[in-house]
């Protein structure tokens, strides 16, 4: 091949990278603007159900201006049936699902502690949160609490729409150093990331317009690739490439070192980064002492064409009052008893099945009594929800949150487990 038949290839090589990588892009924001919203229940339901359990959950305002914090409150307890196939919680973080930077994630509080960075969890245990957000950019979005889990990813808690107006050019970011000095984050540092990134764009532009000027990358390898010699090869590089070539090296290296020695003056209380890991005592009495309503669990039987779980359950009562059961709330989901419960915390209505929950024997559980019953969790949502899947995994387990409610307006929060088995015919009760 001759010189010009090298140059020709070349460029037909360039030119249909640069039509892939274009294509590449137009299809990644196609499908970036098509996925607007996100939701918990695309990820599988024993993940749901046996890992953390949110429930108490509080949106603070459902509209806010844009500058101002809007609080999720509530508490999460991590399941006694933590499946084997994700990582334990011994190194977590509390996040929140968006749907791109519309929030600013100010301040995180577990149990009261201040936690910026991971913490270790116990399973079996319950903790108390709060998030403090600041609104950034004007819009409809889905917000939800997400717990980050080290080996066993992001576990979603219930979502709910929060409405923020105003102008995004009036956002600001203000933090405070330990030295006194004040920044707004949403702008420090612009300027010098935009010089740094136009500095080594033109720096590589240079670069690649030497190596094109003496023939293209491609067009030399298809030279090196067709030579028999590779001597000749070699002498593709002159002595004057590789004084261009050192020249470069020599010039990026000065400025890297400029920089850094400039950077270490003007911030000399630069402070690094902080790893360590934070211990969390749990909290909520409701449910770290569970000791005054014992919950059997025997078995439980997903009717899939009635779209109801059935669990049997022996309940003992070592409280002073009587008790009844008000509601189950698994995966986020909350079927509430209508005979004991309403709710009283505007929780989504995607999640929430006001009149879902029934009990074979709605009497009150007197103290010191112990009684066989069935509740029947029944509603869409188990479809809607993806949580009638549950029969198709190989550990067919389910997991939940049982509340007690006493006359005197006491609650207990137990958290029963274990098998679940489908059923395809239509099935009553389960005999006790």
């Amino acid at each position: 091949m001759k010189g010009h038949e090298y140059r020709r290839a070349g460029r037909s090589a360039l030119l249909s990278i640069s039509v892939a990588v274009v294509m590449g892009l137009a299809f990644t924001v196609i499908a970036i603007t098509s996925a607007w919203a996100h939701g918990e229940k695309a990820q599988m339901p024993f993940l749901r159900m046996r890992s953390v359990q949110w429930y108490d959950i509080v949106w603070s305002k459902a509209e806010v201006k844009v500058g101002e914090t809007v609080e999720i409150t509530g508490k999460f307890h991590l399941s006694e049936f933590w499946p084997d196939s994700i990582g334990y919680p011994k190194e977590s973080f509390l996040n929140i699902g968006q749907p791109g930077a519309v929030f600013v994630r100010k301040e995180v509080f577990l149990n009261g502690t201040f936690v910026p960075r991971a913490f270790t969890l116990e399973p079996g245990k319950t903790y108390e949160f709060k998030i403090v957000l600041l609104a950034r950019r004007p819009g409809d979005w889905h917000v939800h609490p997400v717990m980050n889990i080290r080996n066993g990813g992001p576990l979603s808690g219930p979502g709910e729409y929060i409405k923020v107006t105003g102008d995004y050019a009036d956002f600001t970011n203000t933090v405070t150093t330990l030295d006194g000095k004040t920044f707004d984050l949403e702008t420090f540092g612009l300027t010098g990331i935009y010089s740094w990134h136009f500095l080594w764009m033109a720096i590589a532009a240079v670069w690649v317009a030497y190596w094109f000027r003496r023939g293209g990358f491609i067009s030399r390898c298809l030279r090196v690739a067709g030579s028999p010699d590779v001597q000749s090869a070699d002498k593709m590089i002159s002595p004057l490439d590789e004084k261009i070539a050192l020249g470069f090296l020599g010039g990026t290296l000065l400025i890297v070192m400029v920089a850094f020695t400039r950077t270490e003056a003007a911030l000399p209380r630069a402070l690094p980064l902080q790893s360590g890991l934070i211990t969390i005592a749990p909290g909520d009495p409701a449910m770290n002492a569970p000791e005054n309503v014992l919950v059997k669990y025997e078995r439980a039987i997903y009717d899939v064409p009635g779209r109801r779980l059935v669990v049997n359950l022996q309940i003992t009562n070592n409280s002073n009052e009587p008790v009844q059961i008000g509601e189950l709330n698994t995966a986020s989901v909350r079927f509430l008893n209508p005979k004991v419960m309403k709710d009283a915390v505007k929780y989504p209505d995607y999640l929430l099945a006001p009149e879902g929950l029934s009990v074979s024997d709605e009497k009150p559980i007197a103290p010191g009594e112990t009684r066989k019953l069935s509740i029947i969790a029944q509603d869409a949502l188990w479809d809607t929800q993806r949580l009638a899947d549950i029969y198709y995994g190989t550990d067919s387990s389910m997991a939940g949150l049982l509340v007690f409610l006493g006359q005197n307006g006491t609650r207990h929060v137990i958290e029963i487990g274990g098998p679940a088995v489908p059923n395809y015919t239509n099935i009553g009760l389960l005999k006790l």
